[in-house]
């Protein structure tokens, strides 16, 4: 159980390395500082009163550790990257089943199907490609698919060609679950602070080195910040000048879901070319597998947290109205590819029309469902805050990440909670660097007990 620390204008509010943000890239990084380094005064500080309340909270996302295997979005070198980062996580989870009496994850068969001719010499060649990656990726015929899923083939057209790639390997993950937990165990190894409903409202530098960091309720130094707020670290990375070619692009991602269970594990469709956006895919629900969960959709909202608009002063902070920044987003929203999308994906909001709409993709996945077992699943669903380079007027896909001066802000659109680990160790080693060259500290890493622990276990 995580014990939050009460904040007094008397206690000595000075730290090492002070983390904004209590989801699971924050609460990843203070785990991976508390038992590989050997940084004495660690600090984080969350607005809400629990953990993983915006992107990482399970209603929020698809629930899914992204290795890159059947994610047909990822090209080769981007698997090997994701997966690296993956199997940290599956490797921690092997280890930490539960928080609370609460499982941290479900285990799940995952697939991607493909469907017609050429989506299936489409999957035939990424199996080639990709399985000396995953030596455990199959390719199964309509007939072993139907044993594995099967409302996947039941009304399907016989005559059209069907296969998926599949893996046994697949994770459903309770993320908000997950923070709390890294939060707990960073506390077992050391006495880090955690300071709960206090909201970040200003950065200061200081002179010389290190930062002031003015809350709602007190005021702290740390000689290294890292932002991990998701959108909000944009508007704090501009505060100190930083960032200053970027603006943002609120992707919101909307879910359907069934009255019944359709789905044993993980179904994906294949990747729309050139699309930056996830194929529509069904997922099991970690807090009830007997119920399916089908999306994302997706839509630009003018938000930088879902269903709280109290948060669109703050999306107009990220100046994306600047002439470049319009210019972008028309560059951007009015692409060939882009734009009919967008425009589908709105439809899919309207009453009873957009159901129906959605309903055929859905059927993709499950011919035979029938509009009354699907649902629209309101106040679930978040934000991707994706990255817009007015320079290039281009999307930066990917996680994202600004360094400055002994300050990191990430903003990590997917899949940053599936390579949360990786990317804490990262930005560890960013921290141990920080110290050495600007402070004269040489501060340790245990890479012997992280690779024990986190790669060879």
């Amino acid at each position: 159980m995580v014990k939050p620390t009460i904040s007094s204008s008397q206690t000595n509010l000075n730290y090492d390395v002070l983390i904004i943000g209590g989801g699971v890239v924050g609460t990843a990084l203070l785990y991976i500082l508390s038992r590989y380094t050997n940084i004495p005064k660690l600090a984080l500080i969350e607005k809400y009163s629990h953990f993983g309340q915006v992107n990482s909270h399970r209603n929020n996302n698809s629930q899914t550790l992204h290795f890159g295997d059947i994610e047909t979005n990822y090209n080769l070198e981007k698997a090997k990257d994701i997966n690296k980062g993956a199997n940290l996580l599956k490797n921690y989870l092997r280890h930490h089943h539960q928080h609370r009496n609460k499982q941290l994850y479900i285990k799940t068969s995952k697939i991607v199907l493909g469907i017609g001719e050429e989506q299936v010499n489409l999957l035939k060649k990424r199996h080639e490609e990709f399985h000396t990656l995953f030596p455990e990726l199959k390719i199964l015929t309509h007939e072993e698919i139907t044993k594995l899923e099967p409302f996947v083939t039941a009304g399907r057209d016989q005559h059209k060609p069907l296969i998926a790639l599949y893996s046994a390997d697949g994770y459903g993950i309770n993320y908000d679950l997950l923070a709390e937990n890294f939060a707990a165990e960073a506390q077992k190894e050391k006495d880090v602070d955690i300071y709960l409903t206090e909201k970040v409202n200003n950065i200061k530098k200081r002179q010389g080195a290190g930062y002031t960091i003015i809350t709602n309720k007190n005021t702290y130094r740390a000689k290294i910040v890292i932002f991990c707020s998701g959108s909000h670290s944009l508007i704090f990375a501009k505060k100190l000048k930083y960032g200053l070619e970027y603006g943002l692009l609120p992707v919101a991602g909307n879910f359907f879901s069934t009255t019944r269970k359709f789905l044993n594990g993980k179904v994906y469709t294949i990747q729309t070319e050139k699309l930056p956006f996830a194929a529509i895919h069904g997922d099991p629900y970690v807090d009830n597998i007997y119920e399916t969960r089908f999306g994302p959709t997706a839509k630009v909202l003018p938000l930088l947290e879902r269903h709280h608009y109290a948060t669109i002063p703050d999306f107009v902070k990220t100046s994306i109205f600047r002439i470049k920044g319009i210019l972008s987003l028309f560059t951007i929203l009015f692409n060939p590819i882009i734009f009919p999308y967008v425009l589908k994906n709105l439809y899919y909001d309207l009453p009873i029309l957009g159901k129906r709409s959605f309903l055929k993709e859905v059927r993709k996945i499950i011919p035979s469902i029938k509009s009354c077992e699907l649902k629209f699943r309101k106040g679930f669903g978040g934000i991707r805050p994706q990255l817009v380079n007015w320079q290039t007027m281009n999307l930066e896909l990917g996680d994202a990440k600004i360094i400055g001066e002994n300050i990191i802000f990430n903003i990590t659109p997917s899949p940053g909670a599936s390579v949360c680990l990786k990317n804490a160790e990262q930005d560890a080693q960013t921290i141990l660097n920080f110290f050495k060259e600007n402070y004269k500290i040489d501060f340790k890493f245990n890479k012997t007990k992280f690779m024990n622990e986190l790669v060879k276990s």
